[in-house]
Formats: structure tokens, sequence, C-alpha cells
């Protein structure tokens, strides 16, 4: 195995889970669910006579150490509003894997939100999702994932679409270009990008396609925002048992035939070059990640 994929750098984040903080229940059963991270939210989901009560419970689920191993995040209000800058400094102490900031416009914004964060004792190790749902978004979407603390982009694909007056339609074209040109700079800065949630949540089977069509894009994951979308999305993003078997014998086609001595080596009929094996190797590695995450 390389050097680059290994099982430590590569964190399982297929279902990314919103929960609103203001809901005591919902966190609860939050405990239970088996999506790999949360994003405790405190924007959006949560009316705002309930934002304050909304920071201190999702303050509190962070640092209850309740939650085994998914990966807890807290999704603060915009600087812009009343309440980010005292979500965020109260996040910045409680723990959590990392900060999810809405509406990025930029480096500039994040180097605003990193200056609280520091500012109110945040660990240096604190990273950031980048939340891109609007137009300034997408045109500075190369900065955003270069930005030293953004460790994650995270579409927002209803706001992004509210944006542009476009429509949300089975197979989203209207907003394949913008997706893709977040792909495309998530992994030239080498960072995970999360695909937006699917708003029909009796949906499964228009859920299930829109996933495929996520995870055949490159996108890590998916944001969700029902439990019931859970298991789907922890399917799609799995290697099956067919998948680890073949990257385990284009590993071993492959190293054997450097051995040898020989320049080309096949596997089912089709030449392997180095970039199968890279993908093989990912492959196993995301396999085993997901095992170790139980």
């Amino acid at each position: 195995m390389t050097d680059a994929v290994t099982v430590s750098s590569l964190v399982p984040r297929r279902s990314v889970l919103y929960m609103p903080s203001s809901n005591a229940r919902a966190l609860e059963k939050a405990k239970t669910i088996a999506a790999d991270a949360i994003i405790f939210d405190l924007e959006d989901a949560v009316a705002p006579d309930a934002k304050e009560l909304a920071r201190t419970q999702a303050c509190d689920a962070v640092r209850s150490g309740e939650y085994g191993g998914r990966e807890l995040t807290i999704r603060c209000n915009g600087l812009d509003t009343p309440w980010g800058e005292a979500d965020l400094r109260a996040a910045a102490t409680a723990g959590p894997a990392a900060v999810v900031v809405p509406k990025v416009s930029g480096a500039a914004h994040l180097a605003e939100v990193v200056a609280v964060l520091d500012d109110a004792g945040a660990p240096p190790e604190l990273t950031v999702w980048a939340m891109v749902e609007t137009p300034t978004a997408i045109l500075d979407v190369r900065d955003i994932a270069g930005f030293d603390r953004v460790s994650v982009l995270v579409m927002g694909t209803n706001d992004l679409a509210k944006e542009l007056r476009a429509a949300l339609v089975p197979g989203r074209a209207p907003l394949l270009p913008h997706l893709a040109t977040a792909l495309l700079a998530a992994r030239e800065a080498g960072v995970v990008v999360l695909d937006g949630v699917y708003n029909d949540v009796k949906d499964l089977e228009g859920f299930e396609a829109e996933c495929r069509q996520g995870a055949q894009m490159g996108f890590d994951g998916k944001t969700l925002i029902h439990p019931t979308q859970v298991e789907v999305a922890n399917r799609v993003w799995a290697p099956d048992e067919a998948e680890v078997e073949h990257a385990q014998r284009v590993i071993e086609a492959f190293e054997q035939a450097e051995r040898e001595g020989k320049g080309v080596v096949t596997v089912d009929g089709r030449m392997i070059e180095n970039l199968h094996v890279d993908n093989a190797r990912r492959k196993l590695a995301t396999a085993e990640a997901i095992a170790a995450r139980g």
C-alpha cells in the first residue's frame, strides 16, 4: 500500500447527517444512527428563539463522548448573523472534529472565521468544513478548497439552486457543471468533498439514484437530512465484496509482474497500469477504514 493511501488517511464520510441541535430527542436518537458523521446544526434547522439552546446542546453533545466512532461537527450560523460569533466561540473549545461554515464566500471570509476560532482558544487541529452554496463560492472555490484550515467542502445544493434560479430535477442537469467545478477544486487541493442533500425523504429510489450519480462523479459521501437515508448512502459509498476481491487481484497481479520483470499485466482480460493499481489500493484502504470504524 502506498504512503498516499493508508487507512489512517481515509476517514469514512459516506453518510453525513444533519441533526437539529434544538431538538434534544433528535440528539439522543443520533447516538444510535449508523451515520459516519453528524453535523449538529445551529443554522437552518433551528428557529431564532432556539439558537442559544441549540448551541448549548450541540456543545454538550460533542463533549459527551456518547456518539461512538462517529465524526462530530457543528454547523455555526454565519458571522453576519446575531449568533455567528458566539457559535464559533462555543464550538472552538467544545471539541468537535470541525466547524461547518455556511455560505463561504472566499478565503477572506474563512480568515475571519479562523481568527474568531483562534481567539477563542481553538486547537490548531480544528478544521473547517466550508459550505459551497452560492455563485460566489463556485467562482472562488479553488481558493476556498486551498485554504489551509479547510479539510472538507460541503455542497449546499438547495441554496445554490435557489441562487442560480435553477430547477432541482432528477439527474440534476442544471447543477452538474457547478458540482464538477467543486470536485475539481477539491481534488486539486487534496480535500474531501461531500455531495448535497436529497430533499424527498420518502423517495429512497430517487435518493439511491442520486447517491450513485454522486459516487460515480467522485464525491466522497453525501450529506443527509433524515436517518432513513443513512443505510443507502453507506452502501453506495462502500466497496462491495466483488470490488474488494477484484482490487486484491489487481494488486497481486501487478506486484507479481514487477517481481518477474514483466512490462505488461492483465486481469480479467484487461491491461493493468499504475493508475489501476492506485485505484485498487484506495478501494482496499476505504474498505479497511470502514471496517475499522465498525
